[in-house]
This record gives C-alpha cells, sequence and structure tokens, in this order.
C-alpha cells in the first residue's frame, strides 16, 4: 500500500512538471491554444507504472541484500539468465556468430546502414581501447578522445602536406596516440579519483582548444577537407565501394584489438594492471612498478584511439575540432560502463547499443537523452557490473588432489 501511494505522488509531480510541455500547445498560425489532456494521461500512467515497478525492484533488491548478509543464501543457484551470462563457452559462440554476421552484413543491407555499422565498429574499437585504462587498470580517463583526435589529425594533415597515404599513416597514427598517452601519464602518477578525472579532462580540453586556436597548424574551426580514402592497389572506388571497404577495415581493427586486449588481459602487465585496479598499496608492496604499470595503460589505451581516429578521417573526409569534444569521451566511457569494466564482449554489445539504437529510433530523438540517462541510472543500480561482467580466469593445481585420492 505504501508503494501504491508513493507511485501515486511520483506519476502526480510528474504530471505538475510536464504539464506546460506535454498539454500546452501555441498554434501561432491560427492563433489558438490546444488543450492536450490525452498526453497528460499517458505521462501519469507510465510514471506511475515505471515507479511502482522500481520501487518493488528495490524492495527485492534490498531483501537479497539482506539474505545474503545473513547467510541464508549462501548455497543460492544462481538463475538461468546469469548462468548464461557467466558461460565462457557461450561467450565464444555469440562472438564467432557476431563475427559470421558481420562479415555478411555489407552484402545483405545498403550502403546506409554498412556507415552506420562503421562508425558503430569505430567506437568498439574506441571502447576497447578506453577498456584497458579504465577497465583493467582501474584509471579514470575523461579526456580520451583527445587521443582519438590525434590520430584523426595526423593523418589529415601528413594527407594534406605530404600526400603520405593512408596505409602509411595508420601505425604513425597510433604511435603518435600511444605518445600523447605517455604525456598523459607522467604528469598524473601520483593522482587519484576526482584529481584524476579533472586532470584527463582538462588534457582533452587543451587538445581541443589547440587545435581550434592554432590556425597555422590545424586550420582552425574550418577543418581539414578533402581527406584521402583508403587505397586497395590504386583502384578507382565509388562511395559505396570505398564504405565496404572501410568496413572490412574496421573487421579486421576489431578482431585485432580483441586479440591483443584478451592476450594483454592474461599476461604478466594485464595482471599487474588488474592489481593496480583492485589495490595500488598492496600492488606497490608486491615490488610492482607503478609508474611503469601506469604509463602502459595509457600508453596502449592511447595506441588504439590514435589508430582508429586515422580511420575517422579517411571515412568522414574532413574532420575539425567539432568532432572531438567532451560528450564524446562521455559516450565512450559510458560504453564501457554499461557494457561492463574489463570484459571485451560486454564492450562490443555496450558500443552496439549506445551507438545503434540511437540510429534505429529516431522517432524518439527527443527523448533519446532521457532514455540513455533512465538506462544508465538503472543499469547502475540493479547491475553495477555492467551487461556482461568480467570474469578472472582461475588456475588449479590438481596434482596434490589426484595424488591424495589415489593413495
Amino acid at each position: 500500500m505504501k508503494n501504491l501511494k508513493q507511485s501515486l505522488a511520483v506519476a502526480l509531480w510528474f504530471i505538475f512538471l510536464t504539464f506546460p510541455l506535454m498539454v500546452v500547445k501555441v498554434n501561432t498560425s491560427d492563433q489558438v491554444v490546444q488543450w492536450r489532456w490525452m498526453n497528460i494521461l499517458w505521462v501519469g500512467v507510465t510514471f506511475f507504472v515505471l515507479s511502482f515497478i522500481w520501487r518493488y525492484a528495490l524492495v527485492r533488491k534490498e531483501a537479497r541484500q539482506m539474505a545474503a548478509l545473513s547467510g541464508q543464501d549462501e548455497h543460492e543457484k544462481p538463475t538461468k539468465f546469469q548462468e548464461l551470462l557467466e558461460d565462457q563457452s557461450l561467450r565464444y559462440r555469440l562472438m564467432l556468430g557476431l563475427l559470421a554476421f558481420a562479415l555478411v552484413f555489407p552484402w545483405v543491407f545498403d550502403t546506409y546502414q554498412s556507415t552506420i555499422m562503421v562508425s558503430a565498429l569505430i567506437y568498439v574499437v574506441l571502447g576497447l581501447g578506453l577498456n584497458i585504462t579504465v577497465g583493467l587498470a582501474g584509471l579514470l580517463d575523461l579526456g580520451y578522445v583527445a587521443f582519438f583526435a590525434v590520430g584523426a589529425y595526423a593523418y589529415a594533415l601528413l594527407n594534406h602536406h605530404f600526400g603520405l597515404g593512408f596505409w602509411t599513416c595508420l601505425p604513425l597514427g597510433a604511435a603518435l596516440g600511444g605518445i600523447f598517452g605517455v604525456i598523459l601519464g607522467f604528469p598524473i602518477l601520483r593522482l587519484r579519483g576526482d584529481y584524476l578525472a579533472i586532470v584527463t579532462l582538462g588534457f582533452g580540453m587543451i587538445v581541443k582548444v589547440v587545435l581550434e586556436n592554432w590556425s597555422e597548424f590545424s586550420f582552425g574551426p574550418s577543418g581539414i577537407a578533402n581527406i584521402d580514402r583508403p587505397s586497395l592497389f590504386g583502384l578507382d572506388m565509388d562511395i559505396a565501394a570505398s564504405t565496404t571497404y572501410i568496413y572490412y577495415i574496421m573487421i579486421a581493427l576489431v578482431i585485432l584489438t580483441i586479440i591483443v586486449t584478451g592476450r594483454l588481459k592474461n599476461s604478466r602487465i594485464g595482471r599487474a594492471w588488474i592489481a593496480l585496479r583492485e589495490d595500488e598499496i598492496a600492488c606497490v608492496a608486491m615490488g610492482i612498478d607503478m609508474a611503469k604499470t601506469k604509463m602502459s595503460a595509457y600508453a596502449l589505451g592511447a595506441c588504439w584511439a590514435g589508430m582508429v581516429g586515422v580511420v575517422f578521417a579517411a571515412k568522414t573526409t574532413f574532420i575539425n575540432p567539432a568532432s572531438f569534444t567532451f560528450m564524446e569521451s562521455a559516450i565512450i566511457l559510458s560504453i564501457v560502463v554499461l557494457g561492463g569494466m574489463g570484459s571485451i564482449l560486454g564492450v562490443i554489445l555496450g558500443a552496439m547499443i549506445l551507438i545503434l539504437m540511437p540510429e534505429y529510433l529516431r522517432a524518439f530523438s527527443e527523448y533519446r537523452m532521457i532514455i540513455f540517462g533512465a538506462a544508465m541510472v538503472v543499469m547502475m543500480i540493479f547491475r553495477p557490473q555492467g551487461i556482461i561482467s568480467n570474469i578472472r580466469q582461475k588456475y588449479e593445481f590438481k596434482g596434490l588432489k589426484e595424488k591424495s585420492e589415489n593413495v
């Protein structure tokens, strides 16, 4: 009964807040005021239902937490959904299915769909790159788009002034991104938490301001146009063929990123990143070099941003500082958090959801940011580990156990 009263109060409050927007409509051409009373009814019913479901879910969550604290659910079996999410073999099959679908995508859908998918794949690589810094090492980076801009402008300027091609600039963009990652990582070795976030945010803003105001170097707000697309043995390609070509380049980069980040996560440096994320003091006490570990996380994460920045410049053939705002960094960070920090498949799904959903739900463009914010709030409350949480590999030595059983 208490939940019903609270949900009713919430519905009335939202009716009061949205009344001028949802009910009153002024028709300036006919100079009349239209009263849309059905809209306010839908607002009240919708928020009443959502509030009731929300409070019911909170009550269930609190009950589970209390049961866990009292030890009542110690032997409780996980739900079917949790078992599916934690099934490693299912993850591999899902990734193989996504790969098979991705390979035939350009031949099934038109050029517009391929262009959207290229944008989504760019954010997949950006998310996987930031996943190294944030997901594995636990180092918050709010200026990640700066490395993305470094790679894009590196290709644009080298192509404009020296005529260098895409394939020559691709490794150069990755190298420059890594160098800027070291430049960012060096002065923030001893920073944590809010201070780390402020410094990385400031770094991203500095790069954007430099690109906007140093017109002799970056052409300022006018940007750089007529950037060459990737070449294939000197063949002339139209827009459709070039888009398909860039699409398969991005598929290759995504596969390369998955392999490299997967190997890094289970390597010695990957274990050092995870230890740094869990407890920095204990990590240093165990003999891990904190400076090298942090610098490597920033440098390797920035490499992928610089590399994919080259692809972005080649895809759009025009760049300017407006393409590299703080909102881009926020979206990339949201991809990592929503998908699951440290989870490769989770980051991929998070990128697909956050990038493709706005394109395919343009009918709800006015409410896109509201839906986006609500989804993030719900995820942080009911599944803070993300859509697909990271699963640590466990190593067990069964030799002594088998020997004791034989005896």
